[in-house]
């Protein structure tokens, strides 16, 4: 499982023009992974059939592209993850159009099967009036994870970070403290934007990596005492463990969660407050249950709320990232930095 918290880097494509300048700078971060010149040869190959999508289908609508490195918790599987989002007219047959020869544009029609040949693992949503979200990781040559191993885990999970547009950095993060079955997960959403936020929720994680692992709430108060000479932050503590079948949230400020079971969503509320500033003196966490089937959801402020899972149809069967992925590219607000993590238990 890939535990990934750096940001992913922003490009966008407003004309052909731009092209050979976004795959340049996504070269220079291969090359900075450590990639060979063949697997960056791979990396370009699926950025350039990327882009060419993006560049057909989406005309004056728009669309972007996401990239970070990734590594495994190991240590030992490490490359690149890439995201490709359109708002293009999406596809009312994915599947099909993942054959080589098959186009709707009246192209050679070979793209999405070259980009899934050179993936190391390969997602696609699209739905027609919604778009289309790719997810592409390629990883360094023998390192990529056997797709028949069985996880330890039983969760998986995904996140998009991004920086407000013009930000180096960013003032969301997250941090994760697994154990066999489950784990503590930690949102946070430092004040404002650009360093200064960015200083305060990374001294916030510093924290929770060197807390006692305890109840949710109990380690918020932890992260609040330790960061009150930051300009502070809103954050959310989520723990679960499939061995007990719960699920323990805290959360202080305007961070939002949702949790899905098979028959319904239930909002996670938190408590007014900002951690490091002003928290309520007395905090409890809420309780719920976590089985298999069950879609944790939990997001800054960057994310406008009021988005609708139903609005997407077989989604939560895909991969965590690629969900995240399509709730920020329809509903991210472009005016804060944004972050979506999902999580999903699995048996």
């Amino acid at each position: 499982m890939d535990f990934n918290f750096n940001a992913h880097q922003h490009f966008s494509l407003p004309d052909r023009s731009f092209l050979n300048i976004v795959r340049r700078d996504i070269g220079k971060i291969a090359e900075t992974t450590g990639f060979t010149e063949t697997e960056a040869g791979r990396v370009n190959l699926v950025i350039t059939e990327m882009a060419t999508n993006l560049l057909k289908h989406t005309d004056t609508q728009g669309g972007e592209l996401l990239v970070k490195p990734i590594c495994q918790e190991n240590g030992l599987a490490c490359g690149l993850e890439l995201l490709c989002l359109d708002n293009g007219p999406g596809m009312s047959d994915p599947q099909r159009m993942m054959e080589d020869g098959v186009s709707t544009f009246g192209s050679m029609g070979q793209g999405l099967g070259a980009i899934k040949r050179q993936s190391d693992f390969f997602d696609l949503y699209s739905q027609r009036g919604v778009g289309t979200v790719i997810l592409s990781r390629i990883y360094k040559k023998g390192q990529a994870p056997k797709k028949a191993a069985p996880s330890k885990h039983k969760f998986q999970m995904g996140a998009v970070l991004v920086p407000k547009p013009g930000e180096q950095v960013s003032g969301d993060g997250w941090g994760f403290r697994p154990t066999l079955e489950g784990g503590h997960l930690l949102i946070l959403d430092g004040l404002g934007h650009g360093p200064f936020a960015h200083q305060a929720s990374n001294e916030a994680l510093k924290t929770f990596y060197q807390l006692p692992k305890q109840a949710p709430s109990e380690m918020l108060r932890g992260v609040h005492a330790a960061i009150k000479k930051t300009r502070g932050a809103v954050g959310a503590l989520a723990y679960w463990s499939a061995e007990t079948g719960t699920l323990q949230f805290c959360g202080i400020g305007n961070i939002g969660g949702r949790l899905f079971f098979p028959d319904r969503p239930k909002n996670l509320l938190s408590y007014n407050g900002t951690l490091g500033m002003s928290i309520p003196s007395t905090i409890h966490h809420q309780n719920h249950p976590w089985q298999y089937g069950n879609l944790m959801v939990l997001h800054s402020d960057g994310l406008k709320s009021r988005w609708d899972l139903h609005k997407y149809p077989e989604l939560t069967r895909h991969d965590p990232t690629l969900i995240a992925a399509v709730l920020y590219k329809d509903n991210t607000r472009t005016t804060d930095d944004t972050l979506v993590v999902v999580v999903r238990a699995t048996n």
